[in-house]
């Protein structure tokens, strides 16, 4: 694929990507993707990787699902040993293939895509609930207390 700098372009399911579904709050959906196999100037073999979805993720914050739209695009490398990925440019993350030099795109274009989730899924959209900031809205300005660094003034004096 890389010596006829092969491209694919297409669509999934999310549903096959068993490692991807398991971060997920629901498997519904398609992901589309493109990969686009060559070499570059110095010899390199690659491979660049765009891929789009939305995926339902659940908020740490609210504990709700809510969709998150991923886009990947980035540029692998195609190395053989660990050892090859010093000379890989700066621009390109490395990619250890089985010495076969065969590898499943449907893998790589997952791995990608669990690389692109949050850590900590947090909906953009959310806040904190009012139990937990301390802030009851009903009764703006009542009970507001004094500094916490007035009793300070009161020991110095």
């Amino acid at each position: 694929m890389v010596s006829a700098r092969r491209s694919f372009e297409g669509t999934l399911p999310i549903a096959t990507m068993s490692r991807l579904c398991g971060m997920l709050a629901s498997t519904d959906g398609l992901l589309q993707f493109e990969l686009d196999f060559g070499r570059d100037e110095l010899g390199i073999s690659y491979v660049d990787v765009r891929a789009r979805a939305s995926l339902t993720l659940v908020c740490q914050r609210t504990l709700e699902p809510f969709v998150l739209p991923v886009a990947v695009d980035t540029r692998l490398g195609l190395i053989r040993q660990e050892r090859d990925e010093a000379g890989l440019p700066p621009d390109c993350e490395p990619l250890l293939v089985a010495e076969d030099g065969r590898l499943n795109p449907a893998d790589v274009i997952e791995d990608e895509l669990l690389l692109a989730l949050p850590l900590i899924p947090v909906n953009p959209d959310s806040s904190l609930p009012d139990e937990v900031t301390g802030h009851d809205p009903d009764s703006a300005g009542e009970g507001h207390s004094e500094s916490p660094f007035a009793v300070l003034r009161e020991l110095k004096k």
